[in-house]
């Protein structure tokens, strides 16, 4: 009789260690996702300057995103064929062809500004006092400009930038708008804030 209690205290004892040890795993899950997740910038380190990550996935051609970087608006824009073609033509129109006096880090001084030519990142702000441009991505006349060549025009003080972000001549602002550091986590994420690592563009 004694040999059965003990058998079955036994079979007892390993269920109830067992659901233990089941509890005890979901309950440290519990604890640790809000423990990762404070790993994670919150909005203070995102406006101080941690990177930033843009979901381009569904960005159809000619799109603008806008988001949010060390508080100013970055500019994600999916540039179209015919956008592309029409950027060597303005080389003799507008101030700063090749970004010589302009912002931008090294892999994306070159003819579109940008590391893949298809997207173009850019800080919406003119650099004339600080104002934000409209995108105005349609060739031909525009409700403002004329003989638009689609681009970014500022109406505070009438600067305006082809979709290189390069400054037309006979305006206010000086330069080009900058381009941010930049690099590409995937084909269809780019982290704003943060340079590609080397060998990597």
């Amino acid at each position: 009789m004694s040999i059965e209690i003990h058998e079955v205290n036994v079979t007892r004892r390993k269920v109830l260690t067992a659901a233990t040890g089941v509890m005890g795993a979901a309950g440290a899950t519990f604890l640790a996702v809000p423990f990762v997740s404070s790993w994670q910038p919150n909005e203070r380190a995102k406006a101080a300057g941690a990177p930033v990550d843009v979901d381009i996935s569904k960005m159809k051609p000619g799109q603008m995103l806008t988001i949010a970087w060390r508080g100013k608006p970055i500019w994600v824009v999916r540039r179209t064929p015919e956008m592309l073609a029409m950027l060597p033509k303005l080389n003799d129109d507008v101030k700063d062809p090749f970004s010589n006096s302009s912002k931008q880090p090294a892999y994306a001084k070159n003819e579109f500004r940008s590391t893949k030519a298809e997207y173009f990142v850019v800080i919406g702000i003119c650099t004339h006092l600080g104002c934000s441009p409209l995108y105005r991505p349609a060739v031909g006349s525009d409700d403002m400009v004329k003989n638009w060549r689609g681009g970014f025009f500022c109406p505070c003080h009438g600067s305006s930038f082809d979709l290189a972000g390069r400054v037309f001549p006979d305006v206010p602002a000086p330069t080009n708008l900058v381009v941010p550091p930049y690099n590409y986590l995937s084909a269809t994420s780019i982290r704003i804030g943060e340079n590609p690592k080397a060998g990597k563009a």
